[in-house]
Parts: C-alpha cells; structure tokens; sequence
C-alpha cells in the first residue's frame, strides 16, 4: 500500500497549501470514509472542470490544481489522490476508455480514482464534477461514476495506478491550452 500513500512530481500531497486542505477537509470527520467524502466533494464541487469551463491553465500537478482551482479530469484526480494521500488513505488512479461524443470514435481516456477504504476495500469514486446529465456521487459500496460504459469499444479499465499514466501527464504537460489538451486525448487500444 505504501505506493497508494507515495508524494511524488505530479501527486504532491506534501507541498504545504495540499496538506493545508487536506488537514482542513478532515477536521471534524472521523474515520477514512468520511474524510474521504469530504475530500471528494470538495474536489467536486470546488475544482472547475476546464473543458466545461473553458478555463485555461492546462494543470496536472496537485499543487497546480490547487492554486488555480481548474483541471481537467486526470488533474482533477491527481488533486483527490494527493488530498486522501496527505490525510493517510491509500488512493489510486483509474481510467475508463469512452466516446469522445457518445457516438462511437474517436475515445478517449477518463480519469478516476480509487480509494482504499477500511470498510469496503478498494471504491472508485469521479470528482470529475457534476452538470446536468452528470451526477457522481460518494456512497460506498455502491458506484456512482460521472459515465457509464454504453458501447463495446469503451471500457472500465480494471488497473489502479499509483502513477498518472504517462500519456495523460504528456498531454496535460506538453498543452498549452485547454484546447490543445482536447484535440489531442490521450486514449488506449482495447485487446
């Protein structure tokens, strides 16, 4: 477990303001599960989705995230894994493989987490950010993701990462806009 509790370049829980919230969202909440709601909503719920905004910078870093309150979903995940990190809950990284445009190609990757909770095991929650026709939920056991598979060429991809995928931090770090990061998704081919 200890990978899933790891500070590294791009989840870096250990920069003050990350820990700063971290600490913050805990207080008042007792046991891994409702730290980790409080953590998840927050990241929800107060975080910018940059494609649904359109707001620019392109961020990947926790910390960046953080301090300009924007990111696409992969960012937004990499915000959470550093949040749950900080306060000691094991927290991963998954992807699902979707259409761009719900009507087959081009797809592309979407970022999740998974978070180790005491009771349950192993939850995928989305902080992607709820709109209408999106409603991501924390309630363990049971999932409730931003998206469904609907079509034999998306996937849930069953790996949790303790590492963002590197095609996910090329794209986000080589983008020098919001823009940018769309025309150009990074996405896998199913076998």
């Amino acid at each position: 477990m200890q990978r899933f509790l790891a500070s590294t370049r791009i989840i870096d829980w250990q920069a003050p303001a990350v820990r700063e919230l971290a600490c913050s969202l805990a207080q008042g909440h007792d046991g891994d599960e409702a730290v980790a709601k409080a953590c998840f909503e927050w990241v929800r719920d107060e975080v910018r989705h940059s494609w649904d905004y359109r707001q620019n910078p392109v961020t990947c870093k926790a910390s960046d995230v953080l301090r300009h309150r924007t990111g696409y979903c992969y960012a937004k995940s990499h915000l959470l894994a550093a949040l749950l990190r900080a306060n000691g809950i094991p927290t991963g990284l998954c992807y699902q493989r979707l259409s761009v445009n719900d009507d087959g190609a081009p797809y592309c990757l979407h970022g999740l987490n998974a978070v180790y909770l005491q009771q349950y095991g192993w939850y995928r929650v989305d902080a992607r950010g709820n709109k209408p026709g999106i409603d991501a939920q924390f309630m363990p056991p049971h999932e409730r993701l931003a998206f469904a598979i609907n079509e034999k060429q998306e996937a849930d991809l069953p790996e949790i990462w303790a590492d963002p995928s590197l095609s996910v931090v090329e794209v986000l770090e080589s983008s020098a806009s919001v823009q940018d990061v769309f025309e150009n998704l990074p996405d896998v081919a199913l076998v």
